[in-house]
């Protein structure tokens, strides 16, 4: 019998949430507005593995990994910390050129071995500029070729996730329709995720944040094994716990 596997998502009620935390041969992609905490929850897990003393790829398009919020959440000693910060493999692309050539580099990378957990943060910045480029030249070839090299990109995410067994959290930006009316009150229903399909396809887990007004829900919808459900959390110095109400 193949036992499931899954690695700590690096909270006592992440890790609740999740069931044990995340699969190991599937994309999770998590998705939400601008200072949600997607940066926060990447951060958690990597730190989680850098203490393992278990590698992480981190590539980081927005600038969202942070060695100050490293340290808040680890809470060991400068040495611990320095030496833990080591296990993190971080790359940082400026353009969709360079997001693509960092992907390049990841089967060398995994090939080293004791790489525990890969992390996109986020794979749609990057690709929104390149493609809003795209759409203002009006050469649908160029659209197609953008949009084909972020479902390559995906590609290689899921086959390195299924052939060696390594999780991978990937983040996503969020776009509502113009003519939403602020009050109403459904107006969640009407956010989606920039590159919809194709994140969709490719994440076996797919976990959307809610930000109002300063208040978080994580909210699971989808999973190979948990149905859809819901948690409020808040963001602290040691990383994330559970609310009462949202």
């Amino acid at each position: 019998m193949i036992k499931e596997q899954k690695i700590s998502a690096g909270s006592y009620d992440l890790n609740k949430f999740l069931f044990g935390g995340y699969e190991n041969d599937i994309i999770t992609t998590i998705y939400g507005p601008g200072g949600s905490g997607k940066s926060n929850i990447c951060i958690i897990a990597a730190v989680s593995q850098s203490k393992k003393q278990n590698k992480v790829i981190f590539i980081d398009t927005e600038g969202g990994f942070s060695t100050e919020r490293f340290k808040q959440i680890h809470k060991g000693s400068p040495e611990e910390i320095n030496r833990d910060l080591e296990n993190i493999f971080l790359l940082k692309p400026t353009s969709f050129k360079e997001q693509e050539d960092s992907f390049k580099t990841l089967y060398s990378l995994v090939k080293k071995g004791s790489i525990s957990l890969i992390i996109v943060d986020s794979i749609a910045m990057l690709y929104r500029l390149e493609l809003g480029e795209a759409i203002t030249s009006k050469e649908s070839e160029k659209i197609s070729i953008v949009n084909r090299k972020l479902a390559n990109q995906l590609r290689i995410l899921n086959e390195i996730a299924r052939k060696e067994n390594i999780p991978v959290i990937v983040t996503n930006q969020v776009y509502a329709a113009f003519n939403n009316d602020p009050e109403d009150k459904n107006l969640e229903k009407k956010i989606s995720m920039v590159g919809g399909d194709l994140l969709k396809y490719w994440s076996k887990c797919l976990i959307e944040i809610q930000h109002k007004g300063g208040r978080r829900k994580l909210i699971l919808k989808k999973h190979r094994s948990l149905p859809v459900k819901e948690m409020a959390f808040e963001i602290i110095n040691a990383g994330l716990r559970k609310r009462g109400l949202f």
